[in-house]
C-alpha cells in the first residue's frame, strides 16, 4: 500500500516497505532454540527489542515475540521453524500481509501519537515496542529512536489509523 508521505520540520509520517513478520509463540525454556532458529538472540524481557541487520524481535508477551525479516528470508525462516517444531512445540504465524507499518518521526512524533495513543511515550525505551491501541484500534508501537516510532498496524484498520495521524499531522503543522 503506498501512501503519502506528509511532513514538515517537526514531524513526518510515512507507510514503510512491506517486511516479512511472523507472530512467534515458544515456551521461555526454549527461547534460546528459538533464537538459533531466528539467527538473533530473542529478547527475554516484555517491551524490549533486539535487532541485526534485516532481523528484528521484538519481546510481546511472556512467550510471544513479534519478528521482522526481509521479505526473501519469509520462506527460509518458515522452513527453519518447521524443523524445530519437530523436536520443539512452538507456534509461528506469517502476518506479513496483515500489517502495514506507518513512520511518524520528528522532534513532534510523541506530540501526534498521543492523540490517540494511552502511553506515556517518554518513557518507553528506545528499540522497545509496546502492544498498545491507537484510537480504538489495536497495535504495536515501536520506538526505534529518540524522535522515530512506527505503528504495526492491521490492514483494516489502516485506513483509519493514518487518516487520524493525517488530521493530527494538520493540526500540529498549525499549531507549531
Amino acid at each position: 500500500m503506498n501512501a503519502p508521505v506528509s511532513s514538515f520540520d517537526a514531524v513526518s509520517i510515512a507507510v514503510l516497505p512491506p517486511v516479512a513478520r511472523f507472530n512467534l509463540r515458544v515456551a521461555p525454556a526454549d527461547q534460546a532454540m528459538a533464537s538459533k532458529t531466528f539467527g538473533l538472540e530473542l529478547p527475554g524481557k516484555i517491551g524490549q527489542g533486539a535487532q541485526n541487520g534485516d532481523r528484528a524481535a521484538y519481546c510481546i508477551g511472556p512467550d510471544e515475540w513479534l519478528l521482522h525479516a526481509a521479505e526473501a528470508d519469509q520462506s527460509a525462516i518458515v522452513a527453519g521453524f518447521d524443523a524445530a517444531r519437530a523436536k520443539t512445540p512452538l507456534s509461528l504465524t506469517v502476518i506479513s500481509d496483515r500489517e502495514i507499518a506507518i513512520e511518524i518521526t520528528g522532534p513532534a512524533a510523541i506530540e501526534l501519537l498521543s492523540i490517540a495513543c494511552p502511553l506515556d511515550l517518554a518513557r518507553m525505551a528506545v528499540g522497545g515496542a509496546k502492544r498498545t491501541v491507537f484510537d480504538y484500534a489495536q497495535v504495536v508501537l515501536i520506538r526505534d529512536a529518540d524522535d522515530a516510532f512506527r505503528l504495526e498496524v492491521w490492514r483494516s484498520y489502516f485506513p483509519h489509523v493514518h487518516g487520524l495521524l493525517e488530521v493530527g499531522f494538520k493540526e500540529l503543522s498549525v499549531g507549531l
